[in-house]
């Protein structure tokens, strides 16, 4: 499929106004970006500098915040792991925005696969009734979860740092079971793949313990110091859980939890973070603030309140 540079380099314009591309050309950026993440491994290597990024659900002016706060994209190379989409205002133009600089600079921008990356998921959470209420039809909805499909599960920085979107498994030992993961398919409701997106750390558990969330496990520090030994690895960067203080670590700084959307769902207050890694062993949180309600556009239709 052609498509030019100067077509990336003019979507990419209308992207960072938080604008949407019109149908037709949001299906050749989608068609343009699966044949780029389709080639990318379940766990991508990546080296540093990078800076790390958890969950931005739709909160397109503060996912602008973001980028003012890091640098932009392609001086600063990030990893995104993954819930782009849902609960916010402007999911679609939140995607497109992240989609457009993959497209344009494949190798500066990584996005990982969250639990909101799926087409049950986002029937619930507002993505597929914004695509139908902005496109008059599912089309490009169908077209962004095939996208969702092939997008990867984990990132291994220097060979030390493993970004994942949720948490470990029962199921998996090494960085190597997680690679030969079937990933082409819609998020299981259980199994491997469901773990990775959906498990959570919990300071109270010893080993695994059942997740409320309904999918994923709980699983506590032995588990993961168990993991860490033999992977060989320093740290486990996640996102999937809202920190009041944008960044939390725990279990003796071997997990970090990192959340990027501020103010989530525009009502709970807490400030957001990204993770910047100099080296493996260099890290700078960077912390920033929800944007100012007079520097953003509310949509003027009642919007259905999903965080309900």
């Amino acid at each position: 499929m052609e498509v030019m540079v100067n077509d990336l380099d003019r979507w990419v314009e209308v992207a960072k106004d938080c604008k949407y591309l019109p149908e037709n050309e949001t299906m050749k950026l989608i068609d343009f970006c699966f044949d780029i993440l389709v080639e990318e491994p379940n766990v991508i290597d990546v080296d540093t500098p990078v800076t790390i990024c958890g969950d931005i659900h739709g909160q397109f002016y503060d996912l602008e915040e973001l980028f003012r706060t890091g640098g932009s994209v392609p001086a600063t190379k990030y990893i995104f792991m993954g819930d782009f989409v849902d609960r916010g205002y402007y999911s679609l133009e939140t995607l497109t925005r992240l989609l457009t600089l993959k497209a344009r600079y494949p190798s500066r921008i990584y996005l990982l696969r969250g639990n909101h990356e799926s087409r049950q998921i986002t029937q619930v959470y507002g993505f597929y009734d914004e695509c139908l209420s902005k496109y008059g039809n599912a089309n490009t909805w169908k077209a962004f979860c095939r996208l969702f499909d092939v997008m990867s599960i984990a990132a291994l920085v220097d060979n030390t740092v493993l970004c994942v979107h949720g948490g470990l498994s029962p199921d998996i030992t090494t960085l190597d079971q997680i690679r030969t993961i079937e990933r082409n398919i819609e998020i299981p409701h259980k199994g491997a793949f469901c773990d990775l997106v959906w498990s959570d750390p919990d300071d109270g558990v010893e080993g695994w313990a059942t997740s409320p969330r309904g999918a994923g496990w709980l699983f506590g520090q032995k588990v993961l110091k168990e993991f860490m030994d033999i992977n060989k690895l320093d740290l486990l960067a996640r996102a999937h859980q809202l920190v009041q203080e944008g960044i939390k670590y725990v279990f003796d700084d071997q997990l970090v939890t990192v959340w990027s959307a501020p103010n989530y769902c525009y009502r709970c207050g807490n400030v957001a973070a990204i993770l910047e890694l100099q080296n493996a062993k260099q890290r700078t949180a960077k912390i920033f603030q929800a944007v100012p309600e007079n520097q953003r556009d509310i949509p003027p239709r009642q919007i259905t309140p999903y965080f309900l």
